[in-house]
């Protein structure tokens, strides 16, 4: 009976890998489909990025001759990488196997991980832009990891862990509480999660220009199957930040057990808030402007103040008193 267990509930961390892959595909349309909406146009249809990756998957692969087996394996350590750190966040249920290493500092390293990669293989060609994008891409990670870090530890202080299993868990058990501190780290986290996906302001994934692209600038001597699982991966990264932003400071409705019943309203829940936050961030990329490359530190530095501010906040105000 044990062991009957222990299967099933493997099999359900594994379903909820697979959720991440496949739902991602499916924000990245419902984003472009609102924004569309919002624009006065009818837009591509809801499951396009899905035709899109199958179009890639079935391409054939051109690599440049100046490229080395680091390029060609970049896209998949990229894309497992990525992977395996949305595996490791509560998408439906908190009780899975994949919760004791469901912690901030192994998500971070595995993004980091991917990022490291992505920037090796946009210089391991020679390219200018190539080049310039990896560049692009450090300056930002280097200022946003520090903000997401700290957002994040104004929770783990509360749940007096950093496993995000034990933080959602806290926030369950404490109830719906108006805290500041959680405020400032949710603005924090969402400025860092605008910026490590390369959206506007700080980047624009629907443009190719040269001068400011940041992520498109890595990945533009990639085809076929290359381009696609990179595409994936920047999509599972957008469902990563979507699900950490929705789980983390708004859990209620993720299922504490896995009762068939209480599996179906996780779903139904996180489905739910990822339609409002897409549909948010559909919003403000129709009314906001890209900024210029060289005010992305001050955007960045923003979300680290707005980090330890809620970070102070809980040690003055609740820790404190």
């Amino acid at each position: 009976m044990d062991y009957l267990l222990n299967v099933s509930t493997w099999g359900l961390a594994l379903l909820q890998a697979l959720l991440f892959a496949a739902l991602a595909p499916l924000l990245v349309g419902w984003v472009r489909k609102v924004k569309a909406w919002l624009q006065n146009r009818r837009g591509a249809p809801l499951l396009q990025p899905y035709r899109d990756l199958y179009k890639l998957l079935g391409k054939e692969v051109r690599v440049a001759h100046t490229a080395s087996i680091l390029f060609r394996a970049a896209p998949y350590v990229v894309f497992i990488a990525t992977w395996l750190a949305a595996s490791a966040v509560p998408l439906v249920a908190v009780a899975l196997p994949t919760a004791a290493i469901a912690d901030i500092i192994v998500l971070v390293g595995l993004l980091a991980l991917a990022r490291f990669f992505l920037a090796l293989a946009g210089m391991d060609v020679g390219t200018a832009f190539g080049g310039m994008g990896a560049s692009r891409e450090m300056l930002v990670s280097a200022l946003a990891e520090p903000a997401m870090l700290m957002a994040v530890f104004t929770l783990a202080m509360t749940a007096h862990s950093t496993n995000l299993a034990s933080v959602v868990d806290a926030q369950l058990a404490g109830g719906l509480v108006l805290r500041p501190s959680y405020l400032f780290a949710l603005g924090a986290l969402v400025l860092v999660a605008l910026a490590e996906t390369g959206r506007i302001p700080v980047d624009n994934p629907a443009t190719h220009l040269e001068l400011t692209m940041i992520h498109e600038a890595m990945i533009l001597e990639y085809s076929g199957r290359h381009l696609a699982l990179m595409e994936w991966a920047a999509q599972v990264k957008l469902l990563l930040y979507g699900v950490l932003i929705a789980n983390i400071f708004l859990p209620w409705g993720i299922a504490a057990s896995l009762a068939p019943a209480d599996l179906a309203v996780g779903l139904a829940a996180i489905l739910l808030k990822l339609l409002a936050l897409g549909a948010a961030l559909a919003l403000a990329e129709t009314v906001l402007a890209k900024m210029r490359l060289f005010r992305a530190p001050a955007f960045l530095n923003l979300a680290l103040l707005l980090a330890l501010l809620g970070l102070l906040g809980h040690v003055i105000l609740e820790v404190g008193a």
